[in-house]
C-alpha cells in the first residue's frame, strides 16, 4: 500500500475507528451512485469521520506532489475544492462544450468518499507503478455509469505546482479505452451464471489465512468454490483514475478495489483466453 499523507491521516484515527471497522465485513460493499449525487443508502459513518478529519486539517504543501494525496483532500474539503477548480468550469459532452459552471453554481463533489472503497483498472502490474509517479501533470478521474452507458470524466492538471480541476467531459461508454473489458465486466457482475462460466479452472488465489490473523495463504480454487471467496463487486457505477497509463487492446486487465479507511485491497486479474475474458487470479 502506498505511504501517502492521506493514509497517514487514516492511520492516526485507526484507534478511534477500530470498533467500527471490526464490525464490518472485509469485503468492499458496492454503492449505487448517480451522476448528480452519492447514494444516501450507504452507511458512511466511517468515511464521514475520516472526511471530517481531513476537512479540518489544512492540506500539506507536499500533498500536491502525489495526486492521490491531493485528491483525497480535494474530495473531503469543500473550501479547498472550490479553490482548486478553474471557474468558470467548462463542461463538454461528446467533445463539444455544453456549458460553463460558475463558482456559485458548483455543488460539492465527494467522489468515492461516501463509500468505503474505490476502483482502478490497469493493463498489467508494471502499469500500477504510475500511481506513485510524482512527475505526472495530467490525471483523469472517471465515473463509469453502466446503466446509462456514460462516462463522466473530471480532468485535473498540475499548474504552477498545484493540482487544479480544469474541465468535465461526458462521453459514451463505447468510446472509452476500456470499453470492451467494461462491457464484459458489467455482464460478469450482474449475471451469476455468466460469472461462474468466466472463472478460470483452476483459479489462482491468495488471501488471508483463516488460521493466522497476520498470514496469507496461496492456492487454487475451482469455479464452484468461487462464491465462498468472492468479494462483493460494484454493479451500477465504478471509478477509474487515469494517472497517465496508456490503455491498449490488452489481453489482460487488473481490476483493483482499494479500501479508503481500512487499507484493504482486492485484485481481480482477468485474461483474454481465445475470445473470452476469464478471471484467472484473485488476490485479497
Amino acid at each position: 500500500m502506498r505511504k501517502t499523507a492521506f493514509f497517514f491521516i487514516a492511520l492516526m484515527i485507526a484507534t478511534a475507528l477500530v470498533t467500527c471497522l471490526s464490525c464490518t465485513d472485509k469485503k468492499p460493499v458496492a454503492n449505487a451512485d448517480t451522476i448528480l449525487a452519492d447514494s444516501g443508502l450507504v452507511d458512511t459513518t466511517t468515511t464521514d469521520t475520516l472526511e471530517d478529519i481531513i476537512a479540518a486539517q489544512p492540506m500539506p504543501k507536499a500533498a500536491d506532489e502525489l495526486f492521490d494525496d491531493f485528491f483525497f483532500n480535494f474530495a473531503a474539503n469543500r473550501k479547498l475544492q472550490k479553490k482548486r477548480i478553474h471557474f468558470p468550469l467548462p463542461v463538454y459532452r461528446n467533445g463539444k462544450i455544453e456549458k460553463r459552471i460558475e463558482k456559485g453554481q458548483w455543488r460539492m463533489e465527494h467522489f468515492f468518499m461516501h463509500q468505503d472503497f474505490y476502483t482502478l483498472i490497469f493493463d498489467n502490474r508494471k502499469q500500477m507503478n504510475v500511481v506513485k509517479d510524482t512527475t505526472i501533470s495530467h490525471v483523469v478521474v472517471e465515473k463509469i455509469f453502466f446503466d446509462i452507458k456514460t462516462v463522466q470524466q473530471f480532468l485535473f492538471n498540475r499548474i504552477d505546482g498545484q493540482w487544479v480541476m480544469t474541465s468535465i467531459n461526458y462521453k459514451p461508454l463505447y468510446e472509452n479505452n476500456n470499453a470492451s473489458f467494461l462491457k464484459f465486466f458489467h455482464h460478469f457482475v450482474t449475471d451469476k451464471e455468466f460469472q461462474i462460466s468466466s472463472i478460470n479452472d483452476p483459479l489462482d488465489f491468495t488471501g488471508p489465512d483463516p488460521d493466522d490473523d497476520f498470514g496469507t495463504m496461496t492456492g487454487t480454487l475451482a469455479p464452484e468454490q468461487w462464491s465462498s471467496f468472492a468479494p462483493q463487486l460494484p454493479e451500477g457505477m465504478i471509478y477509474n483514475i487515469i494517472y497517465g497509463q496508456k490503455y491498449t487492446e490488452s489481453t489482460q486487465k487488473i481490476f483493483c478495489i482499494r479500501g479508503i479507511a481500512n487499507g484493504l485491497e482486492t485484485e481481480l486479474s482477468f485474461r483474454k483466453i481465445g475470445d473470452k475474458w476469464k478471471l484467472v487470479k484473485l488476490t485479497m
